[in-house]
């Protein structure tokens, strides 16, 4: 029954391609009408989020009776495998995907994007919403990125900037609704409003963001009571923190549930909030979200979600989409796989203090650019493990690899801050992780450094977390000046340096992240960058493995 639905749509949009009626065609897909509308179905919404171009298999890290434990999951060849037999169980499926599709490889970078266009498409998606990293290539590319995409887009917080602050029409339709036998399932998009703070400035501009709460009333009243909808989705990229607290704004009552992404969490049961309920299915391609709605005399009278692992072993690679990644993927593929270096420890950044990875960029950095007090890298999460040895017994470390840690190769840059400076900007950063009000944190974990050590209290009072803090074993001394180093942002002016206002002297090195990896790794492969405490939470575990607190959810 779905096949023949999805080929009789496929059908009449390539009729309605040359009759000049595409528009009808896929305004409302799979809406079929039927002489004999059954008033008793079941609905399932399937969702992926934050894959970041992560096309093949790869290992996959699972916390597990408080260790870490590796599985080989995800891989888009996998990935359609997967969605291909669980939507041929079900009698009417939705696919959504929400964000961060097109940044975190090397086949994005060396083809700004391009490549990951058929291989979306071939997934036969019903529907996208942009993400954060989105505009990695600028406005211009995003637009034409996601216009390539067959499957239609929202977002209900994205504008033109017209200049001077003015807000032109929205980029993308604010919603979508997807009609099943006569029953209206409405999917409302918001993305992250502080994309311009996250991101390099100059990626986002002409772009005008806004919090969702300015407009979510509006919206969820037109889809409740003019468009009659049974049931109102938000498709989110905020970070689970950010839709807690949405579901709990006055402005979300009269939605149903929030479908998030943004800081790859693993929501197995759905959190309940004051006006709906909040998942996120991880990252990386290796889950996939699964509402299922029961449908009875026009309502919804009951909901049920699991987190699908897509294991790799269980779900063979599609041939059609294997060939369809070796298509765009095979000029690049030599360069991609090439070696350069090894590691004898997993190498991972799923930890919100310390990881693997982060350890191995500071040490990399500080290789590179040895005259500094403090070297300092930015808190992501994106880029998937790797565990995998190889016939030396090592872990390799190959020329993708560098770009899924670090997809921005940006300049390595030096400057001149005060003692007081640093305790302020650690105070601010540790706030942007821990907040009390979820409305405060947003995306990426604690910042990571070297050259200083810092004992703090996670769950302690605003401006007055940090308890100690040393640099080369000193005590922080806040008139004196300190040397630090980091990576330049797009855009950002000349004063600042990785998020921290005010720095003097700034000045560019002659390298870049990518460089100093690379020839840190020629000098001393393999390597093994053990977590050096420089970053110690005094009220939570080295091994918390998220910043959400407050509410029923763990990340295993």
């Amino acid at each position: 029954m779905k096949s023949s639905r999805r080929k009789f749509i496929a059908q009449l949009g390539a009729l309605g391609a040359s009759t000049g009626l595409a528009s009808i065609a896929t305004a409302s897909p799979k809406a079929i009408p039927s002489k004999n509308v059954p008033t008793s179905f079941t609905l399932n919404i399937l969702q992926t989020t934050d894959v970041h171009c992560q096309i093949h298999a790869h290992d996959e890290l699972f916390w597990e009776n408080g260790k870490a434990v590796y599985r080989k999951t995800g891989g888009y060849a996998h990935l359609k495998t997967f969605l291909d037999a669980h939507r041929k169980e079900m009698e009417y499926s939705y696919l959504i995907d929400t964000g961060d599709m097109f940044q975190g490889s090397e086949l994005s970078v060396k083809t700004t994007g391009e490549a990951m266009v058929p291989i979306l498409n071939a997934l036969d998606y019903d529907l996208y919403l942009p993400g954060n990293w989105e505009v990695i290539y600028y406005k211009k590319s995003m637009q034409h990125l996601l216009g390539s995409l067959t499957a239609p887009k929202v977002c209900a917080n994205m504008y033109h900037d017209l200049g001077e602050g003015k807000k032109g029409e929205l980029i993308f339709p604010p919603y979508s609704i997807w009609t099943v036998n006569g029953v209206k399932i409405a999917f409302l998009g918001y993305t992250d409003h502080l994309v311009p703070i996250r991101q390099s400035p100059n990626y986002s501009k002409g772009i005008i963001y806004t919090k969702p709460e300015e407009n979510l009333a509006h919206y969820v009243d037109v889809l409740r009571n003019q468009e009659k909808c049974a049931f109102v989705a938000i498709v989110a990229h905020l970070g689970l923190s950010q839709q807690i607290h949405l579901a709990n704004h006055p402005a979300c009552e009269g939605v149903d549930y929030i479908l998030g992404g943004d800081t790859h969490e693993r929501v197995r049961t759905p959190i309940q909030a004051k006006y709906a309920k909040v998942v996120e299915p991880g990252a990386f391609g290796s889950f996939v979200g699964n509402l299922e709605l029961q449908i009875e005399n026009g309502k919804v009278i009951s909901d049920r979600y699991e987190l699908l692992e897509v294991d790799a072993s269980k779900y063979p690679a599609s041939k059609e989409m294997q060939q369809v990644i070796s298509t765009y993927e095979g000029p690049y593929l030599n360069e991609i796989e090439e070696v350069v270096g090894y590691s004898t420890l997993p190498l991972y950044r799923y930890f919100v203090i310390e990881n693997t990875i982060d350890t191995l960029i500071l040490d990399a950095i500080s290789w590179q650019v040895p005259d500094v007090d403090i070297v300092l890298s930015n808190g992501f999460r994106f880029c998937p493990p790797r565990a995998t040895a190889d016939a030396s017994g090592n872990i390799p470390i190959t020329n993708g690899y560098i770009f899924d840690m670090l997809p921005v190769d940006s300049t390595i840059r030096t400057g001149k801050v005060s003692g007081k400076q640093i305790k302020e900007w650690l105070e601010k950063e540790l706030n942007n992780v821990f907040a009390a009000d979820a409305s405060k944190r947003f995306g990426g974990w604690v910042i990571k450094f070297k050259g200083m050590e810092v004992k703090f209290l996670a769950f302690g009072e605003e401006g007055k977390r940090v308890q100690s803090a040393l640099v080369d074993g000193q005590p922080l001394d806040a008139e004196k000046i300190y040397k630090i180093c980091a990576c330049e942002r797009d855009g950002d002016p000349d004063d600042m340096l990785c998020r921290f206002k005010g720095v003097r002297e700034t000045e560019n090195t002659p390298f870049s992240l990518h460089q100093a990896v690379k020839g840190y790794l020629s000098a001393h492969s393999p390597v093994t960058p053990t977590p050096p405490q420089s970053a110690v939470a005094l009220d939570a575990p080295a091994t918390l493995l998220t910043q959400v607190s407050g509410v029923n959810y763990e990340f295993r």
